[in-house]
């Protein structure tokens, strides 16, 4: 591959990528990311010491360390596009020589975790408890603009899902990527381990009605049934896929984790999810420390 142009990594007056302002040196290769800008004081509060911060629009940075652990903690607001610009520029901060315009000879893996959290979609699943995504299904179509890099089990289960939900194909080409194994065996006691359903809004691709009708208003409930081996659906929300999608393609480690604030079979929503999520973050942090990540 050639030189990339300007206009396909945009640079800014500090030599800082687009949208997250952030060089190289400041990020570590161990990332957290967050949909909520406060979320990113919420966790970078348990650093033994922070070195950078920085702030540009949505994408709030917090770099620092937990003991001699290096960590970033990132903002990344809400949806899949959301994931497109993060992931990428994170990867560009790793892996594109600025200076030159070209992509490094040595390619450099980073590890990220997603701290969020979803609506379950299972009875047994209760408001307040954890969910670490084992796989990631998008019904959002942000990875159809990409060469696909499935392997044979994801490639059935997208197949076995497709036939299931017999999603309208005006509405969605699904698609599906695996947990890095590295990080998810980490996060096996205190979570349920499940398919998560990545969905491009929170009202009508959720199933949510209000006044707009819905072209499939059984579409979740119908993927609430779907089993493939060992493997069902626990939960939906509107990041999970499009992360694990971007980083098999880069060539990066990533897991997604959520606390469940509501659950579609009982209706329940959680009383308090600061101080669940609060639970979230100092689980990821004991993990990420005590741990090989």
């Amino acid at each position: 591959m050639g030189i990339i142009e300007d206009s396909e990594l945009i640079i800014n007056e500090r030599g800082a990528v687009h949208y997250l302002n952030a060089l190289p040196n400041e990020i570590a290769n161990t990332i957290l990311i967050v949909e909520d800008a406060e979320n990113v004081n919420e966790i970078s509060k348990h650093f033994d010491r922070i070195e950078f911060k920085n702030n540009n629009r949505e994408f709030n940075t917090h770099t620092g360390f937990v003991g001699k652990k290096r960590i970033s903690v990132i903002s990344t607001g809400i949806g899949p596009c959301k994931m497109d610009i993060v992931i990428n520029e994170l990867d560009a901060l790793f892996n594109i020589d600025f200076s030159t315009g070209t992509i490094k000879e040595n390619i450099t893996s980073f590890n990220i975790i997603r701290l969020g959290t979803s609506t379950s979609l299972q009875n047994n699943v209760e408001v307040n408890s954890m969910v670490a995504s084992t796989h990631g299904i998008g019904i959002d179509n942000l990875l159809n603009f990409y060469t696909q890099k499935n392997n044979e089990e994801e490639i059935q289960m997208l197949q076995a899902f497709i036939n299931h939900s017999r999603i309208n194909r005006d509405i969605s080409a699904p698609y599906l990527y695996s947990a890095s194994m590295s990080l998810l065996k980490e996060f096996v006691t205190s979570f349920h381990q499940g398919i998560t359903i990545t969905c491009p809004g929170f009202y009508g691709p959720q199933g949510r009605f209000l006044r707009a009708h819905l072209e499939q208003p059984k579409l979740m409930e119908n993927i609430a049934q779907f089993r493939f081996g060992n493997h069902h659906i626990i939960d939906f929300e509107m990041e999970t896929a499009s992360l694990y999608g971007l980083c098999r393609i880069l060539g990066h480690h990533c897991l997604s984790l959520n606390t469940i604030i509501s659950n579609s079979v009982t209706h329940k929503y959680s009383k308090d999810i600061k101080a669940n999520f609060e639970k979230l973050i100092l689980k990821t942090l004991e993990n990420i420390t005590y741990s090989n990540i």
